[in-house]
């Protein structure tokens, strides 16, 4: 996105005008809007809506913009967040021993699919210290151990504050964070899971599968909350299964899956399309 567009979500309870109220608004200010996604859940009233928008004035200031923007949502109760096209978000990779999410961000990224900056990957084991290389990306091995988990949490802590980063993207990382630290990072860690959530949360999904005889598996790419596998859902995508596929062969399905699902999430929050109301995520397609 070229430094003279922006990105703005917006979410309120619905009412009559609230679509006209903000185009007014972008007119007064000089900006030309390319376009809009809005929609209303209908069962609990609540409006949201992601506006696209160039900069139609040269001298338009940023600062007078923004106070404008702030009296406007509070006018209306509206709560809103806008992005403006010259910030890359900055991710940080988690990952243990699984290779297959990891290697596909990182060809997505080299590939620039993924408008983002990948600083660093950080895993509690070495195994896929040559893949982050491979692909130029610094590695931090950081282990974790029940007995010192609030150490291992505090130097990751410590290493995403010093790479500045945005958005933590948990690519088969095998691992479960503490909910304190959970809550400092709200909406902003990605996690992929081996099924179809609600179905076989925690451990070992495609052997559950498996035992239950399900005719189809998949992957959830969700925002990580306190409550392990429970965050709100990002994207799903499923794949045809049947009594002749044991563990092995649903593992070596459900990768697939994975890949896609986790890499469509990241882009879409890449690409300010995910707006979060409650337990949901509203996307913008």
């Amino acid at each position: 996105m070229p430094d003279s567009n922006a990105i703005l979500l917006v979410s309120c309870q619905d009412r009559p005008g609230l679509v006209a109220e903000v185009a007014g608004f972008m007119h007064q200010q000089g900006c030309n809007i390319t376009r809009v996604d809005q929609s209303v859940d209908v069962e609990h009233g609540a409006f949201r809506m992601r506006m696209a928008i160039e900069k139609g004035e040269p001298d338009l200031d940023r600062s007078t913009f923004l106070e404008a923007l702030s009296r406007l949502c509070e006018r209306h109760g509206m709560a809103s967040t806008l992005h403006f096209g010259e910030e890359r978000s900055r991710l940080a990779i988690l990952c243990t021993r699984e290779p297959h999410c990891l290697h596909d961000i990182l060809q997505r990224h080299e590939s620039g699919e993924l408008e983002c900056e990948i600083p660093i990957v950080i895993s509690n084991h070495e195994t896929l210290r040559p893949t982050a290389e491979f692909f130029g990306i610094p590695f931090l091995h950081i282990p974790v151990d029940p007995a010192t988990r609030a150490e291992s949490e505090g130097r990751l802590q410590s290493a995403l504050e010093e790479h500045g980063i945005d958005l933590m993207v948990l690519a088969r990382y095998m691992q479960v964070l503490s909910p304190e630290f959970v809550e400092g990072w709200r909406n902003r860690i990605i996690n992929i899971h081996h099924s179809f959530l609600p179905a076989f949360a925690g451990a070992s999904p495609y052997r559950q599968a498996h035992e239950r005889g399900v005719k189809l598996i998949g992957a959830t790419a969700h925002y990580v909350t306190a409550e392990l596998d429970a965050g709100p859902i990002i994207s799903q995508q499923v794949i045809d299964c049947s009594h002749r596929d044991g563990v092995v062969e649903l593992t070596r399905k459900g990768r697939d899956v994975e890949r896609t699902t986790l890499a469509r999430a990241v882009r879409c929050h890449l690409d300010r399309k995910l707006l979060v109301q409650g337990d949901q995520v509203v996307v913008f397609e």
